[in-house]
């Protein structure tokens, strides 16, 4: 058995669901540490939501003829991911139970298997290979891992990038082994991902018989002509990388269930998918700028709370995008698409940090689905396209 399949196969044999680690991070820092990897645990949350984080960093003694006047540290390419997994749902709908590698047809079939425990495995073959050949590269590697990617994401990712700014740990480049390709691996990388702000919008009324309507005030009907303009706002028209930011409801909620009673609020939950065209706070401004064109004013008329997910980020083609595109056309033969589609990842709090971020990994055709699985066929391809980054970054350290 392939060493990067095995490694998989002990992930997705742990039941790590959200927020629970079931010891994948200490399996993975048990291959790290005979590297020279120092591992760290880095736990955070209460005791009822306890998030298991990890950051672990090799760093070399490069050759002195390599080091340039005032250089004092390699640069450092960090491979992040998270542990977690979504619950399994009804196991009686599983060909084969989730938390037990399973073989079929070709493919590799548990929880996990695709999102992301497959690109977990090959983040840590690939270095190990990497570093076999060169034991004291160029370049400084890091691994970030997380177990509460797939949960509120309030004590995994960004808890560790508040830790490394305090130490000061300066990043250069990062890969988020997300599921990103469609048909086969390596046809699409995320250099960026859409800004994710929610709204949760209550319009107050009068409550009254349905009889009498003068008595009362519907905020259902105060609220209509404002929420008929929001839907058909073009809110910006996006750019080169992403597509136009849209708003979408998600949940409306008025009324007490009575056929003949007019309610006395009426709860609107919203989401803004935006670009780097627009900000969270022009967007903000704008939706109360509607509200205020029809009659709707603030604490008075409404009351709104905002949730910012994540802001937008963008890894223009530079060092990082050439190196993974070079990476998987050499391992693959095929011409990577760049893509910003999709949902948010913890690849925004890492951009916070780190100037170059990039999504790479195997198709997500069946992430969060009954039977999950990948294709045998692409964890090899996936562990060599790591390794390939890794070795272009090293020879492009060289260069510079």
């Amino acid at each position: 058995m392939a060493n990067t399949l095995y490694l998989a196969e002990q992930l997705i044999a742990q039941p790590s669901v959200t927020p629970d680690d079931a010891g994948c991070q200490a399996l993975i820092a048990s291959r790290l540490e005979p590297l020279g990897f120092a591992c760290h645990s880095l736990p955070s949350g209460p005791d009822s939501f306890r998030v298991a984080n990890l950051w672990a960093v090799f760093k070399p003694n490069r050759p002195q003829a390599i080091v340039k006047p005032g250089d004092s540290a390699p640069e450092l390419i960090v491979f992040a991911g998270h542990t977690d997994v979504v619950p399994t749902g009804p196991l009686d709908q599983w060909a084969s139970d989730p938390f037990t590698p399973s073989h079929r047809n070709g493919k590799l079939y548990g929880r996990g298997a695709s999102d992301m425990k497959t690109s977990l495995a090959a983040m840590v073959v690939a270095t190990e290979e990497f570093l076999a050949a060169h034991p004291q590269p160029n370049i400084a590697i890091g691994f970030l891992l997380t177990s509460d990617e797939e949960g509120p994401a309030n004590d995994g990712t960004v808890k560790v990038c508040e830790w490394l700014t305090a130490q000061g740990e300066k990043l250069d480049y990062c890969i988020v082994g997300e599921p990103t390709s469609v048909e086969r691996t390596g046809d699409m990388v995320k250099n960026g991902r859409r800004g994710t702000m929610s709204g949760k919008l209550t319009v107050k009324g009068v409550q009254g018989h349905i009889a009498y309507p003068h008595l009362a005030k519907n905020p259902i009907h105060l609220l209509a002509p404002a929420l008929a303009e929001l839907t058909t706002v073009a809110w910006d028209q996006g750019n080169a990388f992403f597509p136009a930011t849209t708003w979408q409801v998600s949940n409306i909620h008025g009324g007490t269930g009575a056929s003949n009673v007019i309610p006395g609020t009426v709860v609107v939950d919203f989401n803004f998918r935006f670009s780097t065209e627009s900000t969270p706070e022009g967007l903000q401004q704008r939706l109360a700028a509607v509200l205020a064109s029809h009659g709707l004013n603030p604490d008075a008329d409404y009351d709104l709370q905002w949730t910012i997910g994540g802001r937008p980020f963008l890894t223009t083609p530079g060092t990082l995008v050439q190196a993974v595109q070079q990476a998987i056309l050499d391992e693959t033969g095929i011409t990577t698409e760049l893509s910003t589609t999709g949902g948010t990842s913890d690849g925004r709090f890492i951009a916070q940090i780190c100037p170059q971020v990039i999504e790479c990994g195997p198709p997500n055709a069946t992430i969060h689905k009954i039977d999950e699985h990948v294709a045998v066929a692409d964890i090899e391809p996936l562990k060599n396209i790591y390794r390939r980054v890794l070795e272009n970054l090293n020879a492009h350290a060289v260069r510079t």
